[in-house]
């Protein structure tokens, strides 16, 4: 807001075009210009540049700046605290839930695919990762006016699904997930590890799954039938576990569907000389000869077409992607995935754009790093695998014992209720909290702490500011924030700076941003309670201003928990 207010101010009246920085030590300031740029031009040194600067600008500063100061080749500028306070703080309160809101990607669509889970076993710990990144970019994208399309690709043919559907078939004796009493994913999931075992001594099995997946793709009444049973198992169990975590999906596309499409573009690219064949027949996208960014030969040449005219992997994803385009004319397309993936998605990317596909460069791939427990990596044919509905209970039940320490007086139905949203909190902060880019090592007791680096600790420090308010018998306060000290500056700087985060979260498709501002806006909002009084305050005016930032700050916390999924909690 005011940094734009600033930007616009300075062209003007230097006439120059600038670019105002925010430093990164606030005793230099709330904002800076470095003069380096125009140096070579004004034929001065940037020191002497922002004096000169400092000089016009003396006697046109804006209301809004309340000193000017150079610092070597900076020009340093202080915010008026009153002034930002005075107008910052009723707009929190007056827009509530949708402060932090804009209209920016209005008219926009954005695809954002994630999940995309196997038939064949439920969903682990890494798809928690992938669900709560997209889950949560696509709340941030939604909050800033974008019409949002969240998408699923489930993965569900191939030779892993044949293993669990040839398991059952030999060891499942029609029974049901309900007769079992296990989850219908985890029912699918017991036989997939199933198949593991039974391999070790029958190594022929294999074979006997390949025969499988023939038939499949051969269309065999007996084969689909038996798959279809499995898939709506696996499915049914997803949707569950979708539910759980608070997400949902508008768009659900199945590899089944389309698992031969994409053949049509692979011919019309070969007659239009985009692609070449090779000496066995097969169809080739000649990536080698790409240049990209100023190198040739960095991705290798790709197979879109085997010589006996079978399709692959990417010759289904450049279908899906033209097919998405063809439907809901996207400005962007996110992939959430893993980054074992990386070369798989830039190879998507310079196929679709050799066949000019312009759209093509609205597509990102937001590649995310591997999930670790403390013990190790995660291994899901040998059954070594945390599922994700095994991990949410247990931190389900790691929140109830914390909350049950804390107030052993409560109905079961909201322990309940409050544990699980706890639980939620705890990990889907420890999965967004690291850059997605990064693996990430995820410790269950350590992430349910109400102090310190947690989500609880969040949705302690809002539940908090409510306690306060809850006692607060005047509503109507005449909060002038004429006298602010230096705590309660800093409060106000730092839910100023709330948009600048969701823009650069937006912009980097970085979730783990705004975490990182909750905490620092959570740590500063503590140590403010701890250093002030509020309702005992015996000066009205300060009483009043305290009153409106616990407010304000209380508002901005809940609505940066809703960005990243974590739900706020009243009472703790």
């Amino acid at each position: 807001m005011y940094k734009e207010q600033l930007q616009q101010h300075l062209q003007k009246i230097l006439g120059l075009d600038v670019t105002v920085e925010i430093p990164p030590d606030n005793t230099l300031g709330d904002y800076s210009l470095p003069c380096f740029a125009f140096a070579k031009q004004r034929k001065q040194s940037p020191a002497q540049i922002a004096t000169a600067f400092l000089g016009l600008l003396s006697d046109n500063k804006p209301p809004y700046i309340s000193t000017i100061e150079t610092k070597g080749p900076y020009l340093n500028f202080t915010l008026n605290k009153t002034m930002v306070a005075q107008q910052l703080i009723p707009r929190i309160l007056q827009a509530g839930k949708t402060y932090g809101h804009s209209l920016i990607g209005k008219g926009k669509t954005v695809v954002i695919e994630y999940a995309s889970p196997n038939t064949n076993k439920p969903l682990h710990l890494g798809h928690l990762r992938n669900i709560a990144l997209g889950s949560s970019l696509s709340t941030i994208y939604a909050s800033q006016g974008y019409s949002v399309v969240r998408a699923n690709i489930v993965n569900d043919r191939g030779i892993h699904i044949c293993k669990a559907m040839l398991a059952y078939a030999l060891e499942g004796h029609n029974a049901t997930p309900e007769q079992k009493g296990r989850k219908p994913d985890h029912f699918v999931g017991d036989y997939y590890v199933k198949f593991g075992q039974l391999e070790k001594e029958d190594p022929s099995l294999i074979q006997q799954a390949q025969d499988m997946l023939q038939k499949w793709e051969q269309g065999d009444k007996e084969i689909r039938k038996l798959w279809k049973l499995l898939r709506n198992w696996c499915q049914e169990g997803f949707e569950e576990t979708y539910e759980q975590l608070e997400t949902g999906f508008d768009r659900i596309d199945y590899e089944s569907d389309i698992w031969k499409e994409g053949k049509d573009i692979v011919i019309k690219g070969l007659d239009k000389g985009v692609f070449i064949k090779d000496e066995t027949g097969a169809v080739i996208a000649p990536l080698e000869d790409l240049e990209i960014e100023g190198k040739k030969g960095v991705l290798p040449n790709k197979v879109l077409l085997r010589s006996d005219g079978t399709t692959l992997y990417m010759t289904q994803d450049m279908y899906l992607a033209v097919k998405r385009e063809a439907d809901l004319h996207f400005d962007e397309l996110i992939y959430v995935v893993g980054s074992e993936q990386i070369l798989h998605f830039k190879e998507l990317f310079a196929i679709l754009q050799l066949l000019g596909y312009d759209w093509v460069h609205g597509c990102t791939h937001l590649a995310h790093g591997m999930v670790y427990l403390p013990e190790g990596k995660m291994k899901s044919r040998e059954g070594i695998v945390v599922d994700a509905d095994d991990m949410i209970l247990q931190m389900t039940d790691l929140a109830r014992e914390e909350i049950v320490s804390r107030d052993n007086t409560m109905r079961e139905e909201q322990v309940h209720e409050r544990a699980h949203s706890v639980g939620l909190a705890a990990l889907k902060f420890m999965l967004l909290k690291i850059d997605a880019h990064k693996d990430t090592t995820f410790d269950p007791q350590q992430s349910i702490s109400f102090e310190g680096d947690t989500g609880p600790y969040l949705q302690y420090t809002y539940a908090r500011a409510a306690s306060i308010l809850r006692n607060l018998e005047d509503k109507h306060l005449n909060a002038t924030f004429e006298q602010l000290e230096d705590l309660e500056e800093e409060l106000v700087m730092q839910l100023l700076r709330f948009s600048q985060y969701i823009n650069e979260a937006l912009t980097h498709k970085k979730p783990h941003l705004i975490i990182h501002y909750l905490l620092d806006l959570c740590q500063l909002f503590n140590e403010f309670y701890h250093r002030h009084h509020v309702l005992n305050e015996a000066d009205e005016e300060k009483r009043a201003n305290r009153i409106a930032l616990v407010q304000a700050t209380k508002q901005v916390i809940g609505n940066g928990l809703q960005l990243v999924g974590i739900r706020p909690i009243e009472r703790m």
